[in-house]
């Protein structure tokens, strides 16, 4: 990348599905070129030799991510994201009437550029192990979203006709739940299919244990009493059978996923670092160096991080008015990331327990909380990555203790606590 002081112009590209409006502008704010080209290999040739006469070119686009970026990062263009908001601030500054023309898009962010971009930060791309890694997570994410919103739509559906099988199994997110749907897909087939293949089902499943297995054949032998109309039975046993084959090949893919992201987080030179992480374990460390990645300069500083993750609030102040909001402006991977393993790492961590604790008391919601605990944990992250040194407990506790840390002391209290407790 070059630095701002080389810049002669300026562009602003605003992104379609199928094509790019594309406006250049050099220091003086003048228009040196307006166009469009299409989002294919002869667009992206086309682009590349109409702006060659102006080698020392920086591009704002109002995304950070995606097919354009990629395209513009492998042909080594110098690139600044544009948040959408911001964007269309930028374009209201051309156009107050409110107007709206994909050419109004990229005049704004490249003017923009030109004016404010000296203080903006430059995209700084993931190296490719880490960028592989970052895209998997999140399209696991995805699917895992999908997963949920099928087995939702499972259970509306169990609910019309089938409330038993409600009543039999509570993780509907296991494929032992999803088989029985399948080998028994009405309360009827149920019914006549007898106990001796009900305890079969059980025990091939490896569901047959002491605490649950009186239970379910107990639900199993009145799952007849709740009769719905046949109408409803046939139709909705049809969408059950269907959601639940669907969930099975879902399931598959899953564990593809999970075990692409282990091999390529295992071969990664961090993964000492994040796998030192308290509450992280194997399934939220990949995720973790996928969101934040490993290069402290992405950020320049742990504020930075912070806002970036959205755990950092949003102050609002204007004469006598004075609040603070959540932040809804920033990387939604990262943030959800973040609010996972803090919810993990105060179940491993005293203090980490001791710190959410306080703030409930305080009134805080659990989400709050949270929050706030990720953003003391970011800054511990942020110095692990500019030091590359792995999450080191005892030194926690020792600087703590130098600056007099109120969280020690209220796991100090804790622990006085609840040792007072174990003698009485």
């Amino acid at each position: 990348m070059k630095p701002w002081q080389e810049f002669t112009h300026y562009v602003g590209l605003d992104w379609a599905k199928d094509h790019h409006s594309v406006v250049v502008v050099d220091r003086d704010g003048n228009i040196v070129a307006d166009l469009e080209f299409e989002h294919s290999a002869e667009g992206w040739k086309s682009f590349a030799e109409k702006t060659a006469a102006w080698p020392n070119l920086a591009v704002s686009i109002e995304t950070s991510q995606g097919a354009v970026v990629d395209q513009l990062l492998q042909r080594d263009y110098t690139v600044y994201p544009v948040h959408p908001v911001a964007a269309q601030s930028y374009r209201q500054r051309k156009a107050p009437t409110g107007t709206k023309t994909d050419h109004l898009d990229a005049w704004g962010l490249a003017d923009a550029l030109r004016v404010d971009g000296h203080g903006w930060k430059a995209l700084q791309p993931m190296d490719p192990l880490t960028q592989e890694l970052r895209l998997l997570c999140r399209d696991e994410m995805a699917l895992i979203e999908q997963r949920t919103a099928l087995v939702n739509q499972l259970q509306q559906a169990l609910l019309e006709y089938y409330p038993a099988a409600l009543e039999a199994f509570e993780d509907w997110t296991k494929p032992s739940a999803w088989e029985f749907v399948l080998g028994f897909p009405t309360p009827q087939v149920l019914s006549l299919a007898g106990k001796r293949k009900w305890d079969k089902f059980l025990h091939s499943h490896k569901l047959w244990r002491t605490g649950t297995v009186e239970k379910r054949l107990e639900v199993f032998a009145r799952a007849d009493q709740f009769k719905a109309s046949r109408a409803i039975v046939q139709a909705k046993s049809q969408l059950a059978v269907s959601l639940c084959r669907v969930l099975i090949t879902l399931s598959k893919q899953l564990e593809l996923y999970r075990q692409q992201i282990e091999e390529l987080f295992e071969k990664h030179p961090d993964h000492d670092l994040f796998g030192s992480l308290p509450g992280a374990r194997k399934v939220l460390a990949p995720r973790l160096l996928a969101a934040l990645g490993s290069d402290p300069n992405r950020y320049g500083s742990q504020e930075v991080l912070q806002t970036i993750a959205g755990t950092a609030p949003v102050s609002y102040q204007s004469g006598k008015i004075n609040h603070v909001h959540i932040r809804w402006a920033c990387d939604k991977f990262m943030r959800c990331t973040v609010h996972l393993w803090a919810n993990c790492f105060r179940r491993s961590s005293g203090w980490g327990q001791a710190y959410y604790r306080k703030k409930r008391e305080e009134g805080m919601s659990h989400a709050c909380a949270l929050r706030c605990l990720g953003q003391r944990l970011l800054k511990i992250v942020f110095r692990m990555i500019s030091d590359k040194a792995p999450y080191d407990a005892e030194l926690h506790a020792r600087n703590q203790q130098k600056h007099g840390s109120w969280v020690l002391k209220l796991v100090t209290k804790s622990t006085g606590s609840d040792r007072g407790e174990q003698l009485a």
